[in-house]
């Protein structure tokens, strides 16, 4: 729509200006059948219009990772989400290149977990929340302190109609009602305007936006407005027409709907693989803020990778002192420790194998300059330094350094060339190539090969089973703890708790009590397959104040977890883990014991995932076999000699 520019003498597109009638209210929705034809891939049409890329002079990254994130996962623990903040602000730096994260207010442990953050203190990212459109949730934001929040401000009619079963200028005056509301409190709303790329831009959207930057000047506080690309279908093509072409849905928010760039954010998803293309070219085109979150979490296909966008602002502004992109890096093996989640192997820039070259003609290249095959300093930017996959021309150097880099082995304890286990890994990757292997060796095999050559290096696998085995049994062991007839210290109460506790945990061998004298006060306490032989061979008042794990309770007065023993009854390799009872003056009066069978510690650990709602992967439940199956062997050779 040209409009005459008396200042340029010319009929002139002037930003902002140029729509200025109001919403199309409709009785119908308009869902674009054309291009979102439902039993077919939906269209991508083309107006043929090309614009220039207009970047904002500060572009910035927010987090939905406690919010977005979240939903497509297990919950996060209230230490999870501290832990998770501090890298964002670490990795966003002091000027705050990650501006602001998003939480949810609805249960105690997100409450919990807004207030550890705020009271870190830090500028960046400025802790946010997100509502509902709705005075109830405006009061929650109120009483926790937060400043700015989310709220949900669906504009596609495909939600208007279908969803809320309402019309155009209803939802619109609803919408404009919550944001006067949250004005009236002091609290800058941050408008989502969900599903844009199925919206009517110029029906809807803008108009809405014009609504919103009237109140805005009117209350002199900031509104914010979020295009939310919500199912993905936003695309970078040059010429694209709306509603689907991001370039233009962020102009028309800027030029037509006058929304300042540093007011506007695009939140995008990965339906159609074009989340971090689409985020890319909303800051092309003018947009300040691009909403992601650590990784891709998200809902379905996931939202833009925080991590990506840091590599996308320096390729873009070039280097920044500020920002670290080290802890990148920390985050990402954060994730994979703590989270039941296993990143990508070949995931970009924290995936195992993202640097690792496997083809031998880059291996060569490698070997001649880096440069050659790695995108860039991968060890200085991430603390990654490139890999090669082992072939039979890598030599025991090459085998040396893959277990010492795979298994994060640095001297003293890191593995020689000479070593004589690298001299028969080497030995079986030489035989695959003349047998006539002509793919490198995967890291599943060459963990396999050390195992069976290198088991020392495995001890500390062991250590992280019994750690785990810890974790699980003090579970089991508070939850005896806290029952009344345990505490009782009256065999007569105990006995009927203990014998039904050990049914629903069959890797119990043995469960028991003693007094302070490490006396068994209750009877054998075992599983079926064990009572003939712990009738023969367990007194019912057995003197135990010899047994480390009795002498160990006593004098800690805390929860022990012993080392590999072999039972005196059934001869099974068993752990014992024991606590003090306590009464209720919080006076240790005896101790429980329980047997654990050693061969069943994985199904123990299996448990402690399923306890937490989430699944031991295939891949982790054979590594935890695989290194049971060492100790074992290491166990009955070191008996026999």
């Amino acid at each position: 729509m040209a409009r005459w520019d008396e200042d340029k003498k010319l009929f002139y597109y002037t930003p902002g200006r140029n729509f200025e009638t109001g919403i199309k209210d409709t009785d119908q929705g308009n869902f674009y059948r054309s291009i979102f034809p439902y039993h077919e891939v939906p269209k991508i049409d083309f107006d043929m219009r090309l614009i220039p890329i207009q970047p904002a002079d500060d572009i910035f990254i927010t987090d939905t990772t406690f919010r977005d994130g979240q939903q497509s996962m297990a919950p996060f623990s209230v230490e999870q989400i501290e832990r998770i903040y501090d890298f964002l602000h670490i990795i966003g730096g002091a000027k705050g290149l990650i501006r602001a994260s998003e939480f949810f207010l609805y249960s105690r442990k997100d409450k919990t977990a807004v207030e550890k953050c705020l009271a870190k203190g830090y500028e960046y990212p400025k802790v946010t929340s997100w509502i509902r459109a709705s005075k109830e949730d405006l009061r929650l934001v109120k009483e926790m302190g937060i400043s700015e929040t989310g709220m949900l401000t669906s504009v596609s009619d495909y939600h208007i109609f279908l969803k809320l079963g309402s019309n155009r200028r209803k939802v619109m005056d609803d919408f404009l009602g919550i944001v006067k509301e949250a004005l009236s409190l002091g609290i800058v709303p941050r408008c989502h305007f969900e599903d844009i790329t199925r919206a009517d831009i110029y029906g809807f959207c803008v108009p809405f936006a014009r609504e919103l930057m009237k109140l805005r000047e009117e209350s002199k506080i900031d509104i914010k407005v979020r295009l939310c690309d919500t199912l993905g279908f936003g695309v970078s093509f040059p010429g694209a027409a709306l509603p689907r072409a991001v370039d233009k849905l962020v102009r028309a928010m800027i030029d037509d709907a006058g929304v300042p760039s540093h007011l506007l954010e695009w939140h995008g998803h990965n339906d159609f693989h074009k989340v971090l293309t689409n985020a890319v070219t909303a800051w092309l085109y003018g947009c300040g803020g691009v909403n992601g979150a650590i990784l891709g979490f998200g809902e379905r296909t996931g939202n833009t990778p925080v991590e990506a966008m840091v590599i996308e602002y320096l390729s873009l502004r070039g280097h920044d002192d500020s920002i670290n992109t080290l802890a990148i890096t920390e985050l990402a093996e954060y994730v994979n420790a703590e989270f039941n989640f296993s990143i990508p192997a070949n995931y970009p820039f924290v995936g195992e194998n993202f640097n690792v070259t496997r083809a031998g003609i880059h291996a060569d290249g490698l070997v001649k300059n880096e440069e050659i095959y790695n995108i860039f300093d991968t060890k200085a930017i991430l603390g990654r330094p490139i890999e090669i996959a082992i072939t039979d021309k890598s030599g025991k150097a090459g085998i040396a350094h893959w277990v010492n880099r795979h298994f994060k082995l640095s001297p003293p304890d890191d593995v020689d060339k000479r070593h004589p286990g690298i001299s028969r890994i080497y030995q079986h990757v030489v035989k695959e190539y003349e047998d006539g292997r002509v793919t490198s060796m995967s890291d599943d095999e060459l963990e396999k090969l050390a195992m069976r050559f290198i088991p020392q290096i495995f001890l500390s696998g062991f250590d992280l089973i019994k750690y785990e085995s810890r974790e699980y049994a003090s579970r089991l062991i508070v939850e005896l703890m806290n029952n009344d007839d345990i505490r009782s210290m009256d065999p007569k109460r105990q006995e009927p708790v203990i014998t039904e506790f050990i049914k629903e945990f069959p890797f119990i061998q043995f469960a028991y009590v003693t007094d302070m004298n490490g006396v068994k006060i209750t009877q054998n306490i075992t599983q079926p397959e064990y009572r003939g032989q712990f009738k023969h061979m367990m007194k019912e008042n057995e003197d135990c104040s010899d047994r480390e794990w009795f002498i160990k309770t006593i004098e800690e007065g805390k929860l022990y977890v012993s080392g590999v023993c072999t039972s005196r009854i059934t001869r099974a390799l068993i752990i014992t883990v024991s606590a003090p009872i306590t009464d209720d003056r919080d006076e240790m009066v005896g101790v429980l014991g329980l047997d654990i069978r050693f061969e069943d510690v994985v199904k123990a650990i299996q448990s402690v995932y399923e306890w937490q709602g989430t699944r031991m992967s295939a891949r982790d439940l054979q590594k935890y076999q695989h290194l049971l199956w060492e100790e074992l062997h290491r166990i009955t050779r070191a008996g026999t000699q």
